[in-house]
């Protein structure tokens, strides 16, 4: 063992004159523990809500929109054998989305339809995996309904849609139960003026996204019902895509438009939740800034101890440069000690930090609001690099926090030490 590093371990021990000093020792070692663990549970939570959210998104939603600067795609079918030779596309499906009110006996609620083909409902977006109740097979096919009104009970034939889980709640309807939709920009001549178009349909499932804003805003239509419903012939809204490589979508999205031509317009599922993602990275950005704030506060403790340290330990530093100690040698002692206490603290402050991220991820003992967060615990995830990076960080942090007091500490001159003290 090299005699800097003995005499720096000598130094963390503090002598019954010097309790103060090593108390504010122990409180910059506790201030870098607190810092990196702070971190990395932070960055875990951070990391978690991002890639949660993303797998929510993709789950359930299409990788690549492909819309038309028109009112529509009119003849969509040669568009949608041009998309799927596109290198990278998985799938293909037309899509029509509309705004639509649906009312029930009991309650109203303004929605979004997004109608699909019932053969391709599941190769775009993987529709029956979530859903919790009801059948896909019983979308668009109608099947007879015993429906209430102000003529009494009758039996009609209505065609059906898959609502959410949350709308389902809201509307107090199940699987089975007849709804209307209703759709105030498409009006019908009537004896008091244009009146809003009105069709009735039956719940033929009910899916759980996981996230509130599609369970309680979205349904699903057959293609051919809301081509009907919207007047709109033949056309579709757009297409939805597949992709092979999820990270490779931007990429895609630019064939498509190079393929198809100046009409068309691809929008990838990076860009059109842009805001969301780029919200989240700012918050971690910040929130890692701040905590960071905590380690830095346990720096200038680490100053501040060093310092105290040396002027404490003058005539020691004075005696080791008479007995030949190189000024090198005294500025490592202190940068020793420095780095001592960086290291025993980031060391615990990681091993504490994974520990309070495994328990946040078993136990889920923190709960949050649905409708607000999407979910309902805190979703941790661990990467050792994170925890690396941070470590790093606060070693380094507590490298530099040992610079000036090792300096000042082998500025001293022994000469001036032994003549006044």
């Amino acid at each position: 063992m090299r005699y800097e590093l003995f005499i720096g371990l000598r130094y963390l021990r503090a002598k019954r004159r010097e309790r103060f000093v090593s108390l504010i020792t122990l409180f910059s070692m506790i201030g870098v523990l607190l810092g990196v663990m702070t971190l990395n549970i932070t960055l875990a939570v951070m990391t978690g809500f991002e890639e949660d959210l993303r797998n929510r998104i993709l789950g359930f939603n299409p990788h690549i929109v492909l819309s038309h600067f028109s009112d529509g795609i009119s003849d969509y079918q040669p568009t949608l054998e041009k998309v799927r030779q596109v290198p990278g596309v998985a799938a293909a499906a037309p899509i029509i989305y509309g705004q639509v009110m649906l009312t029930s006996r009991q309650n109203v609620s303004g929605v979004i339809v997004r109608a699909v083909d019932p053969a391709l409902a599941s190769t775009v977006v993987d529709v029956v995996a979530h859903l919790k109740d009801g059948s896909l097979d019983g979308l668009g096919q109608e099947r007879d309904v015993t429906v209430r009104d102000d003529t009494g009970e009758r039996t009609v034939r209505l065609s059906g849609v898959v609502i959410g889980k949350e709308l389902a709640r809201q509307l107090r309807v199940i699987v089975g139960d007849p709804i209307s939709v209703v759709s105030p920009l498409n009006t019908t001549p009537g004896p008091m003026g244009m009146i809003p178009k009105v069709k009735r349909f039956v719940v033929a499932g009910i899916f759980d996204s996981g996230m509130y804003d599609y369970d309680s805003t979205l349904i699903y239509m057959s293609l051919a019902d809301a081509q009907k419903f919207f007047n709109l012939g033949d056309r579709v809204t757009g297409v939805e895509v597949r992709v092979q490589d999820v990270d490779d979508a931007s990429t895609v999205a630019r064939r498509l438009e190079a393929a198809l031509g100046i009409p068309y317009k691809a929008r990838d599922w990076t860009e059109i939740n842009r805001n969301i993602f780029v919200a989240l990275k700012l918050e971690k950005f910040v929130y890692s800034l701040v905590i960071l704030l905590i380690v830095l506060v346990a720096a200038f403790n680490i100053v501040a101890t060093l310092i105290m340290v040396v002027m404490e330990k003058r005539k020691d530093i004075a005696v080791l440069k008479s007995m030949g100690a190189t000024s090198h040698s005294i500025s490592r002692i202190f940068v020793y000690k420095g780095v001592i206490i960086g290291v025993v603290g980031t060391l615990l402050g990681t091993l504490l930090g994974y520990v309070g991220c495994w328990a946040l991820d078993r136990y889920h003992f923190i709960s949050l609001p649905k409708d607000v967060f999407y979910v309902s615990t805190l979703p941790v995830k661990i990467y050792p690099e994170n925890f690396l990076i941070v470590g790093g960080a606060a070693l380094l942090i507590c490298l530099l926090a040992t610079i000036y007091p090792a300096r000042q500490a082998a500025q001293l001159s022994p000469v001036e030490v032994m003549r006044y003290e």
